[in-house]
């Protein structure tokens, strides 16, 4: 297995959540290449990989939204706030297309190991509850080296707080429009108004058919002056904004975006579905087009319980009728929007070339300090 990826950054990272952790299993030959370039016709080697997102603790509520127009997707009915089960105790994400969703069974083997699901009786029998999506990438290397149970258990016992971003995990094969997708994440701690004190973290896998580079700029869509000298970039050069425009002609069938939102609010299943659905929002602004026939974007939300906050003000009250933590939730959703689409953005800067596919560093080096 190739070592690739950059650790992730503590104070911008999913597991900045308490009780979130992460763990990848990939796999990366040298020589995988797209099917369909030169020399590669049907592709070979490896290129995929499997993430997995563990949640401890008793009280965590877990949802989802899929707005993609082809998901591939399991346990997301029983993620329905209107159905009996209202937790996970991980979320797989996965190459593989269909294939991979086989990495939630040894994921699930992982955590029955360890005791972790739902308690069945009074002998220690538990049914671990463990949604997952996937993302499309078999062209990228052999079409039969794909992800199987084994990716998902191991990357199960890999989970931690430190964990990689870029051509990791379920990113291995992922690519981004043109260039080189992988896993991003972002956070960040909200210290005023009337959700003070708690935290909201993405983690994504970039790999849609839309662009996540402006083409009139060269750089990521919607991004401020800070933000962009946050991420160390600036507007490229003429010469490589014309490549990446080239770039973007190239046809590609790979497809779908997913990931997850978690926070340490306490929501009940119907508002934390609403920070999966806020999440969308992000990722329609770091993708054009986004949620396409094509793509299969899911995004699932995790709600620890840890932290509830006080507020006395009366400007932050709702009225009767109205649910109780609206405050909270509309400032909970802002931050989950801006969120991921900081992590997809964290996923293409990170990537390291796979299977030829170019980076945006390679593509656009200018745009770089």
């Amino acid at each position: 297995m190739t070592t690739i990826g950059r650790p992730a950054r503590p104070g911008d990272r999913i597991t900045d959540v308490a009780g979130i952790t992460v763990g990848h299993r990939h796999r990366v030959d040298a020589d995988a290449e797209v099917a369909g370039t030169a020399g590669a016709p049907d592709g070979h080697g490896w290129a995929t990989g499997t993430t997995v997102v563990r949640i401890s603790g008793p009280g965590a509520i877990a949802a989802v939204d899929v707005r993609g127009g082809g998901p591939g997707t399991r346990e997301t009915d029983l993620l329905d706030p209107s159905n009996t089960v209202q937790t996970a105790h991980a979320i797989v994400l996965s190459g593989g297309s269909a294939y991979g969703l086989a990495t939630a069974d040894g994921a699930m083997r992982a955590l029955e190991a360890e005791g972790v699901g739902l308690p069945m009786d009074t002998r220690g029998h538990v049914v671990p509850i463990v949604p997952a999506a996937v993302i499309f990438d078999l062209p990228v290397g052999a079409w039969d080296h794909r992800p199987d149970a084994d990716f998902g258990a191991e990357a199960v016992r890999a989970a931690a707080v430190d964990f990689a971003v870029g051509s990791v995990g379920a990113g291995a094969g992922a690519r981004a429009g043109a260039l080189k997708g992988g896993v991003g994440t972002a956070s960040v701690r909200i210290e005023t108004g009337p959700a003070a004190g708690i935290t909201v973290g993405a983690l994504m896998i970039a790999n849609p058919v839309g662009a996540v580079i402006d083409p009139k700029t060269g750089l990521p869509w919607d991004l401020g002056e800070d933000e962009l000298a946050e991420l160390g970039l600036r507007r490229p050069e003429a010469a490589d904004i014309a490549h990446l425009a080239e770039l973007a002609k190239k046809h590609t069938v790979l497809n779908t975006t997913i990931g997850v939102v978690a926070t340490d609010a306490a929501l009940d299943a119907a508002m934390t579905r609403r920070i999966a659905m806020a999440g969308h929002d992000g990722l329609g602004r770091a993708i054009r087009p986004a949620h396409s026939p094509l793509d299969g974007d899911t995004i699932f939300a995790v709600a620890t319980g840890a932290v509830r906050p006080e507020s006395s003000d009366p400007a932050t009250a709702t009225p009767p009728g109205m649910h109780a933590d609206a405050a909270i939730i509309a400032e909970v959703s802002r931050c989950a929007a801006d969120v991921v689409q900081r992590a997809i953005v964290d996923a293409v800067l990170a990537a390291e070339s796979v299977a030829s596919i170019p980076t945006y560093a390679q593509a656009a080096p200018s745009a770089f300090g």
